[in-house]
């Protein structure tokens, strides 16, 4: 009976421990025209276990598609995989990354590239890390920066303790954007959000990306937020910040505002009962028994 669950628990920390780790891969996009050249980076394989990295193609159609894999080991490339576009590939290992090439880019390149690697846990479960993907645009275009603006969010999010921010990027090629933001206090340094910090909503369409910011308001301080884009052009940051303010006072609620009038009353009726008490006694004292002398002729 203990089984089950045991084994349920290992698999959930193994996917937990796969969710974390995570290889590096730099560039969020790449632009090329057709005939030239490109190469992908992947770092961060000391996290791996296995001996081998593996490349693979993820059309936006289509599922992943593995293309080759290269020994960490001793750079030897093996295309085994009857990748149809295989030999348009090469790999190459680096001294601190592995890359991906291709020599001369065809339209049909365009795609998400991804690397991979396998890995075990102490229980010697084996599960894969992935990079975060570098997407190919074969295209005619030119590179365009995005133009970036920072707006309050609409929203009732600041009745509870919270505001929101929105961060809106446009007129950019590509279009795959991310999103960063940064805080700073009054007088203080320029900071990057706790990792905790907000939660994010991203709203694409075309010719722009959306990022809504929801943030905790501070019990002290106010902050001025900014946003930044990466993109493949480089990262922009926005003109304008959005300024959060901090908490306001606690308001008594209606009981506190009670509890507190009654508290008074009784402490005004003390005051007068005393004062009542302490004049009755004055006034007695100051009366006290009278003696009347009486002288014999």
């Amino acid at each position: 009976m203990l089984f089950l669950p045991a084994a349920a628990l290992c698999c959930l920390c193994s996917a937990l421990v796969a969710m974390a780790a995570e290889l590096i891969q730099k560039d969020l996009t790449l632009t090329r025209r057709a005939g030239e050249k490109v190469s992908f980076s992947c770092g961060g394989t000391d996290q791996c276990s296995s001996t081998y990295l593996y490349w693979y193609q993820k059309k936006d159609t289509e599922t992943f598609t593995r293309i080759l894999r290269i020994d960490r080991s001793n750079g030897i490339v093996d295309k085994r995989y009857n990748h149809h576009q295989k030999y348009d590939f090469s790999a190459l290992k680096k001294q601190n990354s592995h890359e991906l090439r291709i020599q001369t880019i065809k339209l049909l390149h365009s795609a998400t590239y991804y690397c991979s690697c396998y890995n075990y846990d102490t229980h010697r479960y084996v599960y894969p890390i992935f990079g975060s993907g570098t997407k190919l645009y074969v295209t005619v275009e030119q590179v365009v920066k995005p133009v970036v603006s920072v707006y309050p969010a609409a929203s009732r999010a600041h009745l509870e303790g919270k505001s929101s921010l929105l961060c809106l990027a446009s007129a950019m090629s590509p279009p795959l954007v991310q999103f960063s933001w940064k805080r700073q206090k009054k007088n203080g340094p320029l900071e990057d959000l706790p990792p905790a910090e907000g939660e994010q909503l991203e709203l694409r369409e075309p010719g722009r990306t959306v990022a809504i910011r929801v943030v905790d308001r501070d019990a002290l301080y106010t902050y001025k937020y900014r946003c930044y884009v990466k993109h493949e052009g480089g990262t922009v940051e926005a003109q304008t910040e959005q300024e959060v303010s901090a908490l306001p006072p606690p308001v008594p609620s209606q009981y506190q505002v009670k509890l507190l009038c009654v508290l008074y009353t009784v402490l005004i009726v003390k005051s007068l009962v005393y004062c009542c008490g302490l004049s009755l006694l004055m006034i007695l004292r100051n009366k006290g028994p009278s003696t009347n002398c009486t002288h014999a002729d």
